[in-house]
C-alpha cells in the first residue's frame, strides 16, 4: 500500500484502498437521506408510550426495546453524517448534512425525554418487581437503576423537553470550534535559513513538532502560534460559553458544582478524580524534568523551550512500516488474546474499517466511532511509520472494545464510563510494545520501543492529565463567578506547566495557548479519563505478563460488559482496583523507570 501514500488534494483523488466503506453503513446517499425522514417519522413508535411508560412491567420493555431499536438507527443516521464530515469538512454538503442531523438529534433528544421522567415515578423495589414479572427486563436493570440514581438532580418533564429542545444550541460551542479548526483556520508557511518555504498546516503541524531540526521545529513553532494568536479571543469566548452552560445547569440540577455533575454523570467519586489528577502531577513531575534535561543534553540545545518537548532523542532512527507490515505485526502481538479478538482484528484490517488517506479537510488525529449493530470505522492518516502502528493498535482497541460489547450487550449496555474507555486502547499498544521487544532487537530499535511507550504516557499522563488540571482551575474559577476569557486561560494554563516542569523547560507565550489545541475541553470531564484508562491497561497488562490466560479471560469480561457495570467495577472486574492510590503510583513509578533506562542508554 506504501504506492498511495502521495498526498491527494481533494477527497475525491483519493485511491478507495485508503478509505473507509461507508456503504456498510448505507448504500448511497439516497438511502442515507430516506433512512433520516423515516427515523424522525418512525419517534411515533417511542412516543406513543407518552404517559403510560411505567403503567405495568410488560408497558416498560416494550417501551425500552423500541426506544433501543430507534436509537440504533439514529445512531447510523448520526455516525455517517458525522464520518463525512471528518473525511472532508471543506465539503458544503458534508457541513450541511451535520447541521441537520444536529436538528434531527435534538427533536429526537426532546420527543423521547419524557421516558427517562416517568421511570422517575417509580424506585428500585418497584423496578425490582417489574424485573420478577418480566424477566426480560433484567438486562435494563442498570439502565433502569442508574436512571433512579439522577432523582435529585432531575426537572420537572416540561423543563426536561424544553432542555432538549435546545440540544443544538447546547452543542453549538463545540461544532464552532471545529468548524473554524477545520474549514477556516489557515497558517502562513514559513522560511528556513536554507531559502526552503514549509507549507503549515493544522494537521501538518505535529509533524514539525516532532521534526530533529531545531529551527525548522522553532519556526514552525512560532507561525503555528502566531494564527492561534488571531482566534484566542474568539475561542476563549466559545470555551467560556460551554463552561457557562454546564455551571448554569449543575445549579439548575441541584449540583454542588460542574464537576460533581459530571462526575456523577460518569460514575466516579471525586477521590478517584483528584487521585488521578494529584498524585500524576505530584510524582510524575520529577521523572518527566530528568526526561527533558536528558533530551536538552542529547539533543545540545542551549535552552530546552517548550517547543522542543516533543523532539525525537533519536532523530536518525525512525522506523518505517508499511501498512501491511504493521497489520501483520499488530495481530501478531494481539494472538495472546484469544481466537474471537483476533478474528475482530483481522476484519478491521482487511475490511475497510479504517480511513488511511490524506486530503484537505480531513479531521485531525485519530478516533474510533463504533455504531451498534455494524462495525466500528477508525481515522488515521498513514504515513508507513512505525508510530503510525502505534495509533492504528490504539484505535484498533477501542475498535474491539466496542465490537465485543456489541455482540455481547443491548445497546442501551453498550458504553461504559469514559473513565474506562481509554484503557482497552493503551492495553493494545503495551502488548504491541510487549511484543516487539521479546524479538531479538538492536540496541535503538529498543530504545525507540521504550520512547514510543513514553510518547503514550506522555500522551496521557501529562498532556491530557494538565488539560484535566487547566479543567479543574477553570470549574472552579467558574463557580466563584470569575469570567473565562483568553488572558485567564492563558494565565492558568502557563501557571500549571510552570508548576509542573519547573526550571527544565523554558516556557513561552505559546505554551500559554495550548489550550486552543484541543477539542476535549467540549466534552465534559474527558482528558483526565485517558489517565485512568492507561493506569488500568498498565496495572492489567502487567498481570496478563505474570498470570497469563486468567488476567486474559478477566480482561475480555470486562471488555465484554460494555456498560452493564460502574467503571469501578469494571476494572475491578479485569482486576484493578482504583479505589486505592497504588495502581497510580505503580504506574508512575513504570514510567520512572522507563526514563532510567534511557539514561543508561544515552550515558
Amino acid at each position: 500500500m506504501a504506492q498511495l501514500l502521495k498526498r491527494a488534494s481533494n477527497r475525491e483523488d483519493v485511491p478507495l484502498e485508503m478509505t473507509w466503506n461507508l456503504e456498510d453503513l448505507f448504500k448511497s446517499k439516497e438511502d442515507w437521506e430516506q433512512e433520516l425522514a423515516a427515523v424522525q417519522m418512525d419517534l411515533s413508535k417511542v412516543t406513543r408510550y407518552k404517559g403510560r411508560v411505567v403503567a405495568n412491567a410488560r408497558t416498560l420493555l416494550d417501551c425500552l426495546k423500541d426506544k433501543d431499536e430507534l436509537t440504533e438507527r439514529v445512531a447510523r443516521v448520526m455516525t455517517y453524517a458525522s464520518l463525512k464530515q471528518s473525511e472532508d469538512g471543506t465539503n458544503p454538503e458534508n457541513q450541511a448534512n451535520s447541521t441537520r442531523v444536529g436538528g434531527m438529534l435534538s427533536q429526537f433528544s426532546t420527543q423521547i425525554s419524557f421516558v427517562q421522567s416517568e421511570i422517575l415515578q417509580l424506585n428500585e423495589e418497584a423496578i425490582l418487581n417489574y424485573i420478577e414479572h418480566e424477566p426480560e427486563l433484567k438486562e435494563f436493570q442498570k439502565t433502569l437503576l442508574d436512571v433512579l440514581e439522577t432523582k435529585p438532580h432531575k426537572l420537572s418533564p416540561d423543563a426536561e423537553e424544553v432542555l432538549s429542545a435546545f440540544g443544538e444550541v447546547h452543542n453549538a460551542p463545540y461544532m464552532i470550534y471545529q468548524r473554524s479548526l477545520i474549514s477556516d483556520m489557515r497558517f502562513s508557511s514559513f522560511t528556513t535559513e536554507d531559502g526552503q518555504e514549509h507549507p503549515l498546516s493544522f494537521n501538518s503541524f505535529p509533524n514539525y513538532e516532532g521534526s530533529s531540526n531545531t529551527e525548522l521545529r522553532r519556526k514552525a513553532y512560532q507561525s503555528y502560534i502566531e494564527t492561534l494568536k488571531q482566534y484566542k479571543h474568539t475561542y476563549a469566548a466559545t470555551y467560556a460559553t460551554e463552561v457557562k452552560k454546564q455551571v448554569v445547569e449543575a445549579k439548575l440540577r441541584n449540583y454542588d458544582s460542574v464537576t460533581d455533575m459530571l462526575l456523577h454523570d460518569q460514575q466516579v467519586t471525586k477521590e478517584m478524580y483528584h487521585n488521578q489528577l494529584d498524585i500524576i502531577q505530584q510524582e510524575l513531575a520529577p521523572h518527566m524534568r530528568r526526561f527533558a534535561k536528558l533530551k536538552q543534553k542529547v539533543l545540545g540545545l542551549e535552552n530546552m523551550k517548550f517547543c522542543d518537548l516533543k523532539a525525537p532523542l533519536d532523530p536518525d532512527f525512525n522506523p518505517e512500516i508499511t501498512y501491511d507490515e504493521a497489520s501483520k505485526l499488530i495481530l501478531e502481538s494481539l494472538e495472546v488474546m484469544g481466537p474471537e479478538y483476533l478474528e475482530i482484528m483481522e476484519e478491521g484490517l482487511n475490511n475497510r474499517w479504517i480511513d488511511l488517506a490524506d486530503n484537505i479537510g480531513k479531521g485531525s488525529g485519530a478516533f474510533c466511532s463504533s455504531p451498534y449493530g455494524v462495525h466500528p470505522y477508525i481515522l488515521m492518516t498513514w504515513s508507513d511509520s512505525m508510530r503510525n502502528a502505534y495509533t492504528l493498535a490504539h484505535e484498533l482497541g477501542h475498535a474491539g472494545h466496542f465490537r465485543l460489547a456489541g455482540r455481547y450487550q443491548r445497546i442501551s449496555n453498550t458504553r461504559p464510563s469514559r473513565y474506562f474507555v481509554e484503557a482497552p486502547s493503551t492495553m493494545n499498544e503495551m502488548l504491541l510494545s510487549h511484543h516487539i521487544l521479546a524479538k531479538p532487537n538492536e540496541e535503538r530499535m529498543r530504545r525507540w520501543v521504550i520512547l514510543q511507550s513514553l510518547g503514550t504516557y506522555y500522551h496521557n499522563f501529562v498532556t491530557h492529565i494538565l488539560e484535566g488540571e487547566l479543567q479543574r482551575r477553570v470549574y472552579e474559577l467558574a463557580g466563584k463567578g470569575t469570567p473565562i476569557t483568553a488572558n485567564v486561560l492563558c494565565e492558568q494554563k502557563t501557571a500549571l506547566l510552570a508548576d509542573f516542569w519547573g526550571d527544565a523547560v523554558e516556557l513561552d507565550e505559546g505554551a500559554g495557548l495550548t489550550w486552543m489545541r484541543q477539542p476535549h475541553y467540549y466534552m465534559g470531564l474527558y482528558p483526565y479519563t485517558y489517565s485512568a484508562g492507561l493506569t488500568a491497561s498498565t496495572a492489567a497488562a502487567k498481570l496478563i505478563q505474570e498470570e497469563g490466560q486468567p488476567a486474559v479471560d478477566r480482561w475480555l469480561s470486562a471488555l465484554k460488559a460494555g456498560g452493564t457495570l460502574k467503571p469501578l467495577e469494571l476494572m475491578q472486574l479485569a482486576g484493578v482496583d482504583m479505589t486505592s492510590p497504588e495502581p497510580i503510583k505503580t504506574a508512575v513509578a513504570y514510567v520512572g523507570s522507563l526514563v532510567d533506562e534511557l539514561e543508561k542508554s544515552f550515558s
